[in-house]
């Protein structure tokens, strides 16, 4: 190979380079004009006390096996604990059975208790259901469409809200029964 070929394929290789770089350079300007964008765009609102809760309508399996729909603004009139929870969270384990076991004496006083899982299949919701013996609704949000509309983060999250669908209190961790009985209390009609 004569001088002048190595010179010619020294700048063919550094013109390759440059242009590799350049390429990878503008890509990744438009990935961050996108991510830049995206975020301006997005729904940053974050429901705290004092806010109405947004509506929502969910499927719930029922004994029968047969699909009902679970929408918040049926409540309306009552009170509603709206909690957060997976089957795989310890915590949530922990308080379904005070929620069971205050439920039946709550819906009485004109407050409903409603589960939202954030579990990926119905099967094992079922199994829970069934393992607790649970009474109250407990819809599947499936699509993760609810959670992200109340930016859920940790889990179990609660919402407690009163008669005119206004959130009274907002709490992340798992509830002991004494807590529980005082924001259900808080929240009659």
């Amino acid at each position: 190979m004569s001088l002048q070929q190595m010179k010619a394929n020294k700048r063919n290789k550094k013109r390759s380079r440059l242009i590799f770089r350049t390429v990878i350079l503008g890509i990744m300007i438009v990935a961050v004009v996108f991510a830049v964008v995206s975020n301006i765009n997005k729904d940053k609102t974050i429901y705290k006390v004092g806010d109405q809760a947004p509506d929502f309508k969910l499927q719930q399996i029922n004994k029968n096996n047969e699909l009902e729909s679970v929408q918040l603004s049926d409540y309306k009139g009552k009170g509603v604990m709206l909690n957060f929870w997976g089957t795989w969270c310890e915590p949530c384990k922990d308080e379904m059975p005070y929620m069971e076991q205050l439920y039946p004496e709550y819906k009485e006083k004109g407050v409903e208790i409603v589960a939202v899982s954030l579990d990926a299949t119905e099967l094992v919701v079922d199994r829970f259901i069934d393992t607790y013996n649970l009474s109250f609704p407990v819809p599947h949000d499936k699509k993760n469409q609810v959670r992200d509309v109340y930016k859920i983060g940790p889990i179990p999250t609660t919402y407690f809200i009163n008669s005119e669908g206004e959130i009274v209190e907002k709490i992340e961790g798992a509830l002991s029964l004494q807590r529980l009985e005082g924001y259900l209390n808080d929240i009659q009609p």
